[in-house]
């Protein structure tokens, strides 16, 4: 695979916590677990993991729990936060850290490629070519998975992505401190989040998403699962809703996770 010699892509903030991604890597291992088992080496790239390798420690880990011959890499830009990663990556087999950006210096084509919080400080055009030049770089089964969260992970919304383009959006939630599903709307991906506006499919859908979450208001003596379970139901009635496993169902949503296919949000162009 040609390398460039300059890492492609800025430098991110690094801000990162312990447990940030976890709601994002137990929908991969749940949703991806298969196809990760079904390849010969696979290998899951973590693109732009900021100033600790605890989250790409954190992903190794989930995902070789699914995929026991699983190799994670784990790609940075700034040299101090790869020699971070190298630092340890010795206690992890399977793990390992390179200097890169979006070229994607490995070995061989990724089956999985995470880029989390990277794409935020990009402008809407630089963050589509983004998607374009990962997911061209995938294995012809891979999968781009790409998405924002909050500083503590309690709000994230991801895309998947596969060598055609865009497959499904995911929206999941710390459902106890979530006062309305459009809190979300600002972990939106870089691609969407300009596109919360009258007229666009994604503004429509959040728009019906809060008032589904109020029609499910009674079901709060339940507790928030089921409240949340009540108003995906009503949203499926108007808005095409991922319903069956692996990326929906009630066993998912009441985890806090909504899944629907791009289409649903996709913007007008």
């Amino acid at each position: 695979m040609a390398r460039s010699t300059k890492p492609q892509g800025e430098v991110t903030r690094g801000t990162t916590h312990p447990n940030r991604l976890r709601r994002a890597d137990r929908w991969t291992a749940a949703t991806q677990g298969r196809l990760l088992r079904s390849v010969p080496r696979p290998l899951a790239v973590d693109l732009g993991y900021g100033a600790s390798p605890i989250t790409t420690i954190e992903f190794h880990a989930r995902l070789r729990a699914v995929a026991p011959a699983l190799e994670v890499v784990g790609i940075e830009i700034e040299p101090d936060r790869v020699a971070a990663g190298r630092a340890v990556q010795a206690a992890y087999p399977g793990l390992s850290f390179v200097r890169g950006g979006f070229e994607l210096p490995v070995d061989r084509p990724p089956t999985l490629v995470r880029a989390f919080n990277v794409l935020r400080q990009y402008d809407e055009d630089a963050a589509w070519r983004a998607w374009d030049d990962l997911t061209a770089r995938l294995d012809p089964s891979g999968v781009l998975v790409e998405g924002t969260c909050d500083e503590i992970g309690r709000r994230a919304v991801w895309v998947t992505l596969d060598r055609t383009g865009p497959r499904t959006v995911t929206f999941a939630a710390h459902l106890p401190s979530l006062e309305r599903p459009s809190d979300l709307a600002p972990r939106l991906p870089k691609t969407l989040i300009h596109r919360n506006v009258e007229g666009e499919a994604v503004h429509a859908l959040l728009a019906d998403f809060d008032r589904a979450w109020a029609v499910a208001a009674p079901q709060s003596v339940f507790g928030a699962r089921a409240r949340w379970i009540a108003a995906v139901e009503h949203l499926a009635a108007t808005h095409p809703v991922c319903a069956s496993p692996p990326y929906g169902g009630r066993s998912r949503w009441r985890l806090g996770e909504l899944t629907v296919p791009w289409t649903a949000v996709a913007p007008s162009r």
